[in-house]
């Protein structure tokens, strides 16, 4: 059998901010490429045309793709004229994006460097909804859980706590139920009004594979015998989807989903939650 050809690929990722939006789009984009070595440089906080010269000297020591994200016309305008001179293949990631924007909203997007990174009333209040959710892991504080946007209920290593963080670096409040056989529910899940409440289930393969890993990886001290056991887990599942089913609550099974398609989901069930009311 052959081997694979490998392609080496130099990628040169210019932002006049932090660079983490282009590093994401960039990850995104190679994820759809196998076989590819990609060399990334970074540079960060390129906003004048001097600091632009001196890292395309750089650049033209390891030629390669030049992808960026700047808004200031001068620094684009020069970074689209040298790269030429180069030869070298330069993408504006963004603009396709932002020219969709002005199309659809009739004026004109504003120069301004790092507009998503500015420490506004989002920002803060994007860390309080992480320090809120981190707070209401795994169920504590049930007589908060008002105050949620969300509130995530199942089994033990139902992806609540990694989708609860996920949600919350995104601006949600989200606190997290487990449901464990002969532990008592906080009465408060049953009286939410504000909340939107979801369950969340996994196929019990998947579970029981989850659950034997953690039994293998990490002290086992307090863990049920019954824990990894396929009656006892299919049990508790059906336990669960009966509470879910009874209240009426949407259910995400994630057995096939990624952490970042369940959140995707729940932002889509709060956004036509809010359209209706």
């Amino acid at each position: 059998m052959d081997e694979a050809i490998v392609t080496r690929l130099h990628l040169h990722l210019l932002s006049d901010s932090t660079g983490e939006t282009l590093e994401s789009l960039v990850k995104a984009g190679l994820a759809q490429f196998a076989d590819v070595d990609a060399v990334k440089h970074y540079w960060p906080m390129v906003r004048s045309e001097g600091h632009l010269d001196r890292v395309l000297d750089e650049v033209a020591k390891t030629p390669g793709l030049v992808l960026y994200t700047m808004v200031a016309r001068n620094v684009r305008a020069r970074l689209e004229t040298r790269c030429a001179v180069l030869g070298l293949p330069v993408i504006a990631v963004m603009d396709p994006v932002i020219e969709g924007l002005e199309r659809m909203l009739g004026t004109r997007a504003e120069s301004r460097p790092g507009g998503q990174h500015r420490m506004d009333e989002a920002y803060f209040g994007r860390i309080e909804a992480i320090h809120w959710t981190m707070d209401h892991d795994d169920g504590l504080l049930p007589h908060e859980w008002e105050e949620a946007d969300l509130v995530l209920a199942g089994v033990s290593r139902s992806s609540k706590t990694p989708t609860s963080v996920y949600l919350a670096q995104r601006g949600y409040k989200v606190a997290n139920i487990p449901l464990v056989p002969n532990r008592p529910i906080p009465p408060e899940l049953f009286e939410l009004k504000k909340p939107l409440i979801v369950g969340l289930t996994v196929a019990p393969e998947r579970l029981m594979q989850v659950r034997r890993a953690r039994i293998l990886g990490q002290d086992t001290a307090g863990i049920s015998a019954r824990y990894a056991d396929p009656d006892a887990v299919a049990e508790e599942l059906n336990v669960a989807r009966r509470m879910f089913a009874d209240r009426g609550w949407p259910v995400i099974d994630v057995t096939r989903r990624s952490i970042e398609e369940t959140a995707a989901e729940l932002m889509n069930m709060l956004g036509m939650r809010r359209e209706v009311g």
